[in-house]
């Protein structure tokens, strides 16, 4: 049997094997879904969730480490310039055990906590972003991950000893015609005895060059014995049928060894499938609940590099009588980085930590961690470019070449770009944080604005939804957030705490309106779900914030800086939020929807005379046909 290279399937498919691949219920409490329901759950949060000492003692130890090495062994610009990360410098990573860091230290590894895992992704990835890609893509979401959650004992005693010291793992999903759409998989892994036969084309496969082991999702088709479906497998890179056939370049990320896989008669035993048939998606994204909170992690560690290099030079070049930063228009600048870094901060050490407690249900937490993150970072290194000026356009190399600092700006913005489609583009993470923030209105109304079920699924739908709505539309009119002494243990961040509580339920209010306005029609409004989640995030972060300064006032670590921070950061996301919420009824959305349709039938082709377009030849979509691969493998197994 072979697979089609495109599969063609219907909207409601696709959305019905996204929902399917859903974790449905809420075993735990989870301060975000309580926040987009209107109820700011401040207990779930405070007091801020500390690691036990033990912990800290390994995690601390671990970072002096890979500080050292990463002072001493890692040529950041030696890799901007090869664009690719010297095997010594793998090995080295190797024989510290930073492939292990998440593996517990039986299978020989390093056994941190998420916290401080995630504080070692910040720390090597301002080294050198393509090595926190390199360690993030193999840990959060390559072959430990899925296999601490998923995995069988023989599995864990088979690979993970090999995951902590030896081999680097890959994650393979994305195909030339499927990205944020899996419905459309079409690589097959077909059973044949006593093992599957795969069969595809895999695109984008980060780590794919030089990894030892995948992870694939492939779809399995049903059959007598077979439930069938996407399902996740662990394969050996150099089995026959696997061609490496290329290796991607990016604007970015220059030492990221990317590639397109092909597979053709690939033999994979049974025993290496993760989970039953059909599970694969629900793997793939509860392994990603706590994965996504890598990415934000190196967001953190951007944003420290950001504000250091603001404070430098801003405070070293001086225009018109003074340095540039006591410029009210730069300084704004400098207070955006120090805020949002203090604030993005807040938010993955307080998802981490809760990830480490498992106390707590944190998959919108980490969602939004990753949207949020991904997002201020972009804006933070934009904003240092802005900072720098021309030389912020100026790359490190030719700084140095003409005797100056060699700062690596222009570098940064261009890694930081990604973030923002990696794992999650921001406008699939907008829908799929929508889709939890209104899964409590579905869960009881759904049926009302499903057009498939009958008058008498209505009928009850209506009961049920009459009777939850009638005991929570009360409790959005008034709240703790409107008293005046509310959180008072907050200090001088109290007022935010309150505002947060009252935009909570406005946000939720904002939501019912919305869904009593649109009913079946609201998946479609994009723009308005967008922004309910960005308001969710704003708020998020503003908690964490406020949270995180109290501690550490209360701790006696930098208490004052750090409320002055929070302080400055929950007046500028006040601003944000405010926008936002007028932006949910006073938009352009209609008018988009106008000219994108223009755009789509030719109506404006006009406007695209006088210009030369540089583009190539070719599909749009290149051939994923299967078969055998004709190009030579690019595989480098790095030894």
């Amino acid at each position: 049997m072979t697979a089609p290279s495109i599969r063609n399937v219907s909207e409601r498919e696709a959305r019905q094997v996204a929902e399917a691949a859903r974790e449905q219920d809420w075993r735990k409490p989870s301060f975000a879904k309580e926040l987009f329901l209107g109820r700011f759950r401040l207990d779930l949060i405070h007091p801020h969730p500390t690691p036990a000492v033990d912990d800290v003692r390994r995690g601390e130890k671990f970072l002096a480490t890979l500080r050292t090495f990463c002072e001493t062994e890692i040529d950041g610009a030696r890799i901007e310039r090869e664009g690719q990360i010297p095997d010594e410098t793998v090995n080295g990573l190797k024989e510290l055990g930073a492939f292990g860091m998440k593996i517990d230290p039986k299978y020989g590894g390093l056994g941190l906590t998420q916290v401080y895992y995630n504080r070692a992704l910040a720390l090597v990835g301002t080294a050198s972003p393509a090595i926190g890609a390199l360690l993030s893509a193999h840990q959060s979401i390559g072959v430990p991950q899925p296999l601490k959650l998923f995995g069988t004992k023989e599995q864990k005693e088979t690979f993970l000893p090999r995951c902590a010291r030896t081999d680097i793992s890959a994650f393979l999903l994305t195909e030339p015609d499927v990205g944020s759409d899996p419905a459309r998989l079409a690589t097959l892994a077909v059973p044949d005895g006593t093992d599957y036969v795969l069969d595809g084309v895999k695109l984008w496969t980060t780590n794919g060059v030089v990894a030892d082991l995948l992870v694939v999702m492939a779809r399995v088709p049903a059959s007598e014995g077979h439930k069938g479906g996407i399902t996740a497998f662990v394969v050996e890179a150099d089995s026959p049928g696997i061609t490496v056939e290329n290796r991607n370049a990016f604007m970015g990320l220059r030492g990221l060894e990317n590639g397109v896989t092909r597979f053709h008669q690939v033999r994979v035993p049974a025993a290496n499938r993760i989970g039953p048939e059909g599970a694969g998606l629900k793997i793939a994204l509860t392994t990603l609940n706590t994965g996504r909170l890598s990415l934000p992690a190196m967001c953190v560690g951007s944003g420290k590099w950001c504000l250091k290099i603001a404070r430098e030079w801003a405070g070293a070049r001086e225009q018109w009588g003074r340095p540039v930063a006591k410029h009210e228009a730069v300084g704004a600048k400098i207070s955006f980085i120090a805020a949002t870094t203090f604030a993005l901060e807040a938010v993955v050490d307080l998802s981490s930590q809760m990830a480490d407690e498992n106390r707590n249900d944190i998959r919108i937490e980490a969602a939004l961690a990753k949207l949020y993150g991904s997002e201020m970072g972009w804006l933070m290194a934009d904003e240092l470019v802005q900072i720098r000026g021309g030389r912020g356009f100026e790359t490190a190399d030719s700084l140095a070449a003409r005797g100056e600092r060699a700062v690596p700006a222009e570098q940064m913005l261009r890694d930081m770009r990604i973030n923002r489609i990696f794992e999650g583009s921001t406008e699939i993470m907008h829908l799929l944080i929508a889709r939890e923030a209104v899964d409590a209105h579905l869960s009881v109304a759904g049926d009302l604005i499903d057009p498939d079920k009958t008058l008498a699924d209505k009928g009850r739908a209506a009961a049920k939804a009459g009777g939850f709505y009638a005991r929570w539309l009360p409790k959005l009119v008034a709240g703790p957030g409107q008293l005046p002494r509310t959180y008072q243990e907050f200090g001088q961040l109290a007022g935010h705490l309150r505002y947060v509580e009252r935009a909570s339920r406005k946000l939720a209010r904002s939501t019912f309106y919305a869904m009593s306005r649109w009913q079946g029609r609201m998946e479609t409004k994009q723009g308005f779900l967008g922004r309910i989640v960005d308001i969710g995030a704003e708020l998020f972060a503003m908690s964490a914030a406020c949270v995180r300064a109290e501690y550490l006032n209360e701790t006696g670590e930098h208490g004052r800086e750090a409320q002055q921070l929070a302080e400055v950061f929950c007046r500028q996301a006040r601003i944000r939020v405010e926008e936002l919420f007028g932006r949910l009824w006073t938009n352009t959305d209609e008018l988009d929807r106008k000219v994108v349709h223009g755009v789509l039938d030719g109506s404006y082709t006009w406007l695209e005379e006088g210009m030369i377009d540089p583009s190539g030849d070719g599909p749009w979509i290149a051939d994923a046909t299967p078969g055998p691969s004709r190009t030579d493998n690019v595989r480098r197994p790095i030894r």
